[in-house]
C-alpha cells in the first residue's frame, strides 16, 4: 500500500523527569545563553506554592525572573498586551510559559510578539506569523491541552468568540514534562483535561484530510496511556505513575493533532467557553459522546481499531467494536467525576440555537470531521448533549 504524502512537525527537544521544574534553571543554562527570563503563569500556581521553587532554580542559575502571572482561563487579548508590556520593560530575552494551555498559549505569542512589528490582529488564521521569536520554554502542568507541542494558540477575542493562531513559530525550542507539577490538580480538573487529552488523541486518529501514519501512532499510544491512567489520577492525585501515564499521553496527543486536525468536538466546544466559560476541557467532555455517536456513521472503522487500543471486550464486528468503543469512552468519562450534562454546568435550553449558529463559524475544525456538520446537526447535537 502507497503512502500519501505527509508533513509532521514537533517541537526539537522534549525532557521528560520527575522532580525536573525544580531543575529548570539548571536545565536552561545548559541548553541557552540568557539573563532574563520572563516565567508566564497564573495566580493560582502562585498561590499553590508551585512557582517559587521554580523561579528559585532560575535566580540560583543567574538567571533575572519576571513573574507574569495575570493568566485567566480563556485569556483575552488585553492579557497578551498587558504580558508583552511588562517583559519589554524587563528586557526580557527567553520566555517561559508554565501552566495550564491558558498559560503556555499566551507564552507563545508573547515570545513572537516581543521581536515582530505585525500585530496581534493579523497573525489569527494559519500561516500568517511573520518573522522570528525569541527563545521558548513550555512546562505544562496540566495534562490535558498538549500546548506544549502545538503551534497553536488560542485567545478569546471578543465578548463570546475566540480565534486561532496557527504557525511553525509557535512551536517551542524545549517542553519540560515534569509530572510532578500535576499532583495538586483537583480531581474535577484531573477529569475535565484528561478527557480533553482523549478528544484530541481520538479527533487526530479520525481527522478528514491529514490523518498520517505518525500521528495515528501517537493518537494510538496517548489513548492508551490515558485511558489506563485516567480513573486511577481521578480517584488519587498523588499516585505518581498515573500522573506520568496522563501527563505523556496528553503531549503525544498533542503531537497528534497539531498535524492531523481536531474537528466538531471542539467547534462545539469553543461556543460553550465563549458564551458560558466552562473550561475549555470540559466542554470537549460535555460534547464527546454526542460527537462519537453522530460521526459512527463514518468512522466506525477506526472506533473498532481504537477499541482495540483501550482493551475494549466484544464482538469483532466493526459496528459492534465501534459501538463498544463510544460505550467505553461513556463509562471513563461517568468514573472520572466529571459534570456529564450541559444542563449540569448551568447552560440554558434557550440558548441551544445560538451556540449552534456560534460552532459554524469554526470552519477551520468543522472541514475536519469525518462527517459533515450542518447547523441542524449541531443544534441536534447540543440538545443531546443537554
Amino acid at each position: 500500500m502507497t503512502i500519501n504524502p505527509f508533513e509532521f512537525r514537533t517541537v526539537p527537544s522534549m525532557e521528560v523527569a520527575w522532580g525536573g521544574a525544580k531543575r529548570l534553571g539548571d536545565i536552561i543554562k545548559s541548553r541557552f545563553s540568557v539573563q532574563k527570563a520572563l516565567l508566564v503563569t497564573d495566580a493560582g500556581l502562585i498561590k499553590a506554592g508551585l512557582i517559587a521553587p521554580i523561579s528559585e532554580s532560575l535566580k540560583a542559575a543567574g538567571i533575572q525572573v519576571t513573574v507574569f502571572d495575570k493568566v485567566v482561563a480563556d485569556p483575552p487579548e488585553h492579557v497578551v498586551y498587558g504580558c508583552v508590556e511588562e517583559a519589554q520593560q524587563a528586557g526580557v530575552d527567553i520566555v517561559i510559559g508554565l501552566g495550564g494551555g491558558s498559560s503556555l498559549d499566551i507564552a507563545k505569542l508573547v515570545s513572537v510578539l516581543l521581536v515582530s512589528q505585525q500585530p496581534l490582529a493579523e497573525m489569527y488564521g494559519i500561516g500568517n506569523v511573520q518573522g522570528g521569536r525569541l527563545p521558548l520554554v513550555l512546562v505544562p502542568t496540566t495534562a490535558g491541552t498538549g500546548s506544549e507541542v502545538t503551534n497553536i494558540s488560542i485567545i478569546t477575542t471578543g465578548e463570546t468568540t475566540k480565534m486561532g493562531v496557527v504557525s511553525p513559530q509557535l512551536y517551542a525550542d524545549f517542553v519540560l514534562l515534569d509530572a510532578e507539577t500535576t499532583v495538586g490538580l483537583p480531581q474535577i480538573h484531573t477529569a475535565a483535561t484528561g478527557i480533553d487529552a482523549m478528544v484530541h488523541a481520538i479527533e487526530a486518529y479520525t481527522s478528514k484530510f491529514k490523518k498520517n501514519p505518525l500521528s495515528d501512532a501517537l493518537a494510538r499510544e496517548a489513548l492508551r496511556l490515558l485511558g489506563t491512567n485516567l480513573i486511577a489520577a481521578c480517584s488519587d492525585g498523588t499516585n505518581r505513575a498515573a500522573r506520568e501515564g496522563m501527563l505523556l499521553g496528553a503531549t503525544l496527543a498533542g503531537q497528534a493533532f497539531a498535524n492531523s486536525p481536531v474537528a466538531a468536538v471542539h467547534a462545539l466546544a469553543y461556543p460553550l467557553g465563549g458564551h458560558y466559560h466552562i473550561p475549555h476541557g470540559l466542554s470537549n467532555a460535555l460534547m464527546l459522546g454526542p460527537v462519537l455517536r453522530f460521526n459512527a456513521k463514518a468512522a466506525a472503522p477506526l472506533y473498532a481499531e481504537l477499541a482495540d487500543v483501550l482493551g475494549v471486550k466484544g464482538s469483532r464486528d466493526v459496528n459492534a467494536r465501534a459501538d463498544a468503543f463510544v460505550a467505553h469512552m461513556q463509562t471513563l468519562m461517568d468514573d472520572s467525576g466529571a459534570p456529564r450534562r450541559l444542563r449540569d454546568v448551568d447552560v440554558t435550553d434557550n440558548s441551544l440555537a445560538m451556540l449552534a449558529s456560534d460552532a459554524m463559524k469554526q470552519t477551520r475544525l468543522l472541514v475536519n470531521n469525518p462527517v459533515e456538520v450542518t447547523e441542524e446537526d449541531a443544534l441536534a447535537l447540543y440538545r443531546e448533549a443537554f
